[in-house]
């Protein structure tokens, strides 16, 4: 029965200090961060090009709903058949 009663007297100096809420919530939002980055760039060569390339994108499309609304409400050209 005696066995057991060494290894219970080393478990106070084992113990693991946590860090207060606010530098724990700073650690979880640091590594999030770190993870959405890297999973956005997965087998991405160079990230920069793709961003530069998703906001010319965006222009575009922007400009496209621009030009198609403007088009609709009566200016521009019209199809005549017949």
């Amino acid at each position: 029965m005696g066995m057991c009663l060494p290894c219970l007297g080393g478990a106070v100096d084992d113990a693991v200090d946590t860090p207060d809420p606010e530098t724990r919530r700073r650690q979880l939002a640091e590594a999030a961060e770190k993870r959405q980055k890297e999973t956005a760039h997965r087998g991405v060569k160079n990230p920069e090009a793709v961003e530069r390339k998703r906001k010319k994108q965006e222009e575009i499309e922007k400009q496209a709903m621009s030009t198609s609304m403007s088009s609709s409400s009566g200016g521009g050209l019209r199809w005549q058949v017949g």
